[in-house]
């Protein structure tokens, strides 16, 4: 080998645990290694550290890639390997996910990290929840939210922000008047139900800050333009669209294969059913998109075309490039080339903290996007 390794490559070290199979539906585990953002961590410790986890959790002799991320503020590292043994059978995976916490608790102690299980105690108050109307207290609902959307998310148009919003159940409506003669713009916040439908009253956007009224939003969507020009995340959301595209049948299928991935679908459709419009809420690197800002492949006519109409998008399997033989730069591109992304139910089993590739050092941070995550967005 000369230091670089393409995605032909990989598909031979997996293809004879894959091609012994004997009856193992989802045969990829993929495992996500976040140390706090305060940790120092070399590529050696990286890799010293996922090896020991891989042995510790029994998948020693297995095949597995680990690459690192280096696109958010929490450099971390991804493995992914199989739970198909050479003989083809499945590694019993019966209390993964608790063996997999006292390992991480473990590597915590022995590499002299951060131990996330003492941040979770000191900040278990701070939640930030999906508005309930029923709760009452809906003013106090939306603030918790609309006041921290700006530090943490990029969204570059009032229609992507709301379509972040809709994971809270909440709406935001422009108000144009007149005052003294010159026109005001101004922004309303509504609650909304399970069904979209408006459950309160509007609430000026004043009443929650200056970050949530229309000039500062102008401001925000610029600079999230800006930024979206050279987002390394771009790539890798798109590539992880149109593997869905292939390998799943039906929208439903489409949005829970994405929702498992980090990534919320937000579906807009007119009153006569028809999708005008497709975003991409991608939770890992903090950026909300627009499907055709993406690539034409992704625009609402071709997902109407698909789900309305049966006419499924025919997608050409790109060359992935080839890279060199380091953790920092195995491109995500080749890891989805490699093997169908499906994961068992344990096998985002993360490590120093139970919320993937959390952004920043703010453990609060953490808690709101882990309220996201959680909340498993199927939109009509």
């Amino acid at each position: 080998m000369d230091g670089r390794y393409s995605s032909q490559y990989f598909n031979k070290c997996f293809e004879p645990y894959l091609f012994a199979n004997i009856k193992t539906e989802k045969t990829v585990r993929h495992i996500s290694l976040n140390p706090d953002p305060a940790d120092k961590v070399s590529d050696q410790q990286f890799a010293d550290m996922a090896q020991e986890y891989m042995e510790r959790m029994r998948y020693g002799n297995q095949p597995y890639i680990v690459f690192k991320h280096t696109d958010i503020d929490r450099t971390h590292i991804h493995i992914v390997s199989t739970c198909v043994e050479i003989d083809g059978k499945k590694i019993p995976d019966d209390y993964d996910h608790p063996r997999s916490m006292a390992i991480c608790r473990a590597l915590e102690t022995k590499y002299n990290l951060n131990k996330a299980t003492e941040q979770e105690q000191k900040q278990a108050d701070k939640v930030f929840k999906p508005v309930n109307h029923k709760n009452g207290d809906i003013k106090s609902q939306i603030a918790s939210v609309v006041r921290h959307l700006p530090k943490y998310y990029s969204y570059s148009t009032m229609g992507s922000y709301n379509a972040l919003l809709s994971l809270f159940n909440i709406t935001a409506e422009e108000v144009k008047g007149e005052r003294n003669g010159q026109t005001v713009n101004g922004l309303v916040y509504v609650a909304l139900d399970e069904n979209d439908n408006k459950t309160s009253n509007p609430f000026k956007a004043s009443l929650f800050g200056k970050d949530a009224g229309v000039t500062q939003l102008q401001k925000h969507f610029e600079q999230s333009k800006e930024k979206t020009k050279t987002n390394p995340a771009r790539s890798v959301l798109k590539n992880t669209i149109e593997l869905a595209i292939r390998t799943t049948n039906s929208e439903t299928e489409f949005k829970k294969q994405l929702v498992e991935q980090g990534i919320n679908t937000v579906v807009r459709r007119n009153n006569e059913g028809r999708i005008y419009g497709m975003t991409f809420i991608d939770h890992e690197s903090r950026s909300v998109w627009n499907g055709s800002a993406l690539d034409r492949n992704l625009s609402a006519n071709v997902f109407n075309e698909w789900w309305d109409n049966g006419n499924k998008p025919e997608l050409k399997m790109q060359n992935s490039p080839s890279s060199t033989n380091t953790i920092d730069n195995l491109p995500t591109k080749d890891l989805f080339e490699i093997i169908s992304n499906e994961h068992s139910d344990s096998s985002d089993l993360g490590l120093f903290s139970l919320l993937p590739d959390a952004q920043g050092e703010d453990y609060e941070e953490e808690v709101f996007a882990n309220q996201i995550k959680k909340k498993k967005y199927y939109p009509r």
